[in-house]
């Protein structure tokens, strides 16, 4: 491995700790829960909730679908932006290999793409958006975005900076398109 400071160290001696039952029987039940926090499954719930807002004619549900869609699609962009300038190793590949590195401009692949974690920035953006637009919702939101990135720590496919920037990026991308599309859509 080679040189950490102190801080890259103590990330990556807990993201193997948290993976340390990753290989664990239960574990592809829970990565399938997880990926509920997939891009692909975020832009589905989104687009669906959009539609159904557009055909049931309800117009607080149709901007809710909107702001989910514009967060998640800026959170998204953001993070791929940044994987594909920036590569580090996943806790997986380190414990099964005992490789890890990190840097600029690295392979556009998978196992060298841990930071940041795509899950905790677009489940965390799009949980902001429902928060923002449906209060009530915001406990169950927020509740499932914290699943999502907690699987992700524990089935080794993140460093806990991985996801806490994740996170950080799903705020950031949820508070711009809220504030452009605050600025352009009447209330409901």
């Amino acid at each position: 491995m080679e040189s950490v400071g102190a801080i890259e160290a103590a990330d990556i001696r807990a993201g193997v700790a948290l993976a340390g039952g990753k290989d664990h029987p239960v574990m592809p039940t829970v990565i399938a829960a997880g990926e509920v926090g997939s891009w692909e499954a975020l832009l589905a719930m989104s687009a669906g909730t959009l539609a159904w807002g557009l055909v049931t004619r309800d117009r607080g549900l149709a901007q809710t679908g909107v702001r989910m869609l514009a967060a998640g699609a800026l959170a998204s962009l953001v993070k791929t932006s940044l994987k594909r300038t920036l590569h580090r190793t996943r806790p997986n590949v380190l414990m099964d290999t005992g490789r890890y590195v990190r840097g600029p401009m690295g392979p556009n692949d998978g196992p060298w793409q841990s930071f940041p974690s795509g899950h905790a920035a677009l489940s965390t953006a799009v949980a902001r958006a429902v928060a923002r637009s449906r209060p009530e919702l915001a406990g169950a939101a927020y509740a499932t975005a914290a699943g999502v990135i907690a699987v992700q720590l524990v089935r080794g496919a993140h460093f806990p900076v991985d996801v806490a920037v994740g996170a950080a990026i799903g705020v950031a991308a949820e508070a711009v398109t809220d504030r452009v599309i605050s600025a352009r859509l009447p209330e409901a």
